[in-house]
């Protein structure tokens, strides 16, 4: 896939998302650090056992998200997760997103907890989301890695989920912009929300305006339609249609990894 050594795979990718629940200082925290640390373990040892090759640890449960930077106790307790799933034993190379889109967070804790990539939500360009106007920071990005940690891999979306963009370059544009001047390692195409199907059409274009760069889906894989989405794409970043009976807030079922794991050759 033409990724570093520390997250290259052979054929095609799968990254697992690990699901945060609800951290302190959100609406939606239960209280217990020991109970969202747990609930990672178990779903990123499934990952591990089911065949995937990475996980992206996301503050997923912190609802409403900012459009700036996260607290500081969010990142605490993301690398607090991150490292209750190394103690556990897991062995994946682990990334991380920081919702809605703290770059400069994501790279603290790939710095700290030994990550080897990070996803950002909105790179390069702007948009509206329910979050209201966020804007790239690919220029703050590549220098605080320069300086931080240069080997870990920026993925950035291109036309991120839950959002419109603000202009109409369209995907191959946005993606050109994305890869080489906001200097992307990866680029991540998604459908429009969470768990909502990538459209083929969108791989191609974007793998037709950019043939170097690695390219990953960012929502909606499923074990039947990967082939179709791999005919274009070089992985996959999953969680919904990997967690128990495809509810997204049940933990994660190691036989649907499997079986995508599978489906993908």
């Amino acid at each position: 896939m033409g990724m570093n050594e520390s997250i290259a795979w052979e054929g095609k990718g799968l990254i697992g998302v690990v699901h945060l629940q609800p951290l302190p200082g959100s609406p939606r925290y239960r209280g217990s650090m020991k109970e969202i640390c747990a609930a990672a373990v178990v779903d990123a040892q499934a990952y591990e056992e089911g065949g995937a090759q990475g996980l992206m640890i996301e503050n997923f449960g912190d609802l409403p998200f900012t459009r700036g930077a996260v607290a500081p106790e969010t990142v605490a307790a993301m690398a607090v997760a991150a490292e209750s799933i190394r103690t556990a034993g897991v062995q994946l190379p682990l990334g991380f997103n920081v919702l809605r889109n703290d770059a400069s967070s994501a790279l603290a804790l790939a710095a700290a907890c030994g990550g080897v990539f990070l996803r950002v939500n909105v790179h390069t360009g702007a948009v509206e989301a329910d979050q209201g106007i966020i804007q790239g920071e690919a220029c703050t990005t590549l220098r605080k890695r320069a300086a931080l940690c240069p080997e870990v891999q920026v993925w950035a979306d291109v036309l991120v989920k839950h959002a419109v963009p603000i202009g109409d370059l369209g995907i191959e544009e946005t993606a050109r912009d994305t890869f080489h001047r906001g200097l992307a390692d990866a680029l991540i195409v998604s459908g429009v929300a969470t768990g909502a199907a990538t459209g083929v059409d969108d791989l191609r274009r974007v793998k037709g305006a950019c043939p170097e760069a690695p390219l990953l889906v960012g929502s909606g894989a499923r074990a039947d339609n990967v082939g179709e989405l791999l005919e274009y794409a070089d992985g996959l970043i999953v969680a919904s249609s990997l967690k128990v009976d495809g509810v997204l807030a049940n933990p994660v079922d190691v036989k649907r990894v499997r079986d995508l794991r599978k489906a993908m050759g």
